[in-house]
């Protein structure tokens, strides 16, 4: 008891410790994309300041601020771009890996589910039949094994009741020629005996 009190807390430290690496990759994504809106303000804040100090040379130096802010711009939002493309790969790594991790285990637990119940079930099916043994109540091979039996003793006895009904046809056909014969011969007699009295 006391190892699965362990294994849990072990399991579910790892859990925690996956969970808040996830956690520190998120914050440090959203701090890199905060990084960059900082960038952009002190960009803007930069060019406001170099509009404002040079008032009077604004109408001559205006394009050249204007360019040289919109390419600072854009160089920054390039930047944004790459760190936010690295933090989202690196956030998904670690969702991955977590993830992998979640479905093999759930995984193995279902196929360890998965052999204990069989191993349950032959173990239940077992006592089962010791204790129908017991009882005296016959298994499906034996009942098959019988019911073989009865066949062939019913092909048998149909077999011997059709040799019967044979051989006592044979004989009946021969009797009405012989019963004629004994009655002729008794009529014989009984003229014989007849003509003797009268004599």
């Amino acid at each position: 008891m006391a190892k699965k009190t362990a294994k849990k807390k072990v399991s579910k430290k790892k859990a925690a410790r996956k969970t808040s690496s996830v956690n520190r990759v998120q914050d440090n994504a959203h701090e890199i994309w905060l990084a960059g809106l900082g960038a952009f303000a002190l960009a803007q804040e930069e060019g406001v300041n170099l509009v404002r100090k040079g008032g009077k040379l604004v109408n001559e130096t205006t394009g050249q601020v204007i360019s040289e802010s919109s390419k600072l711009f854009e160089r920054l939002v390039d930047e944004g771009k790459k760190l936010e493309g690295k933090g989202k790969k690196m956030a998904g790594d670690a969702v991955g890996g977590v993830r992998s991790d979640v479905e093999g285990r759930v995984d193995k637990a279902r196929e360890s589910a998965r052999t204990n119940w069989d191993k349950l079930e032959k173990v239940f099916e077992e006592r089962v039949a010791r204790a129908l043994s017991r009882l005296g109540v016959p298994t499906s091979d034996e009942i098959q094994e019988l019911s073989k039996r009865v066949q062939e003793l019913n092909k048998r006895v149909a077999d011997l009741a059709k040799a019967q009904k044979e051989a006592a046809a044979k004989p009946a056909r021969k009797a009405p020629a012989s019963t004629s014969t004994t009655k002729s011969s008794a009529s014989t007699t009984k003229t014989a005996s007849s003509d003797s009295s009268t004599s």
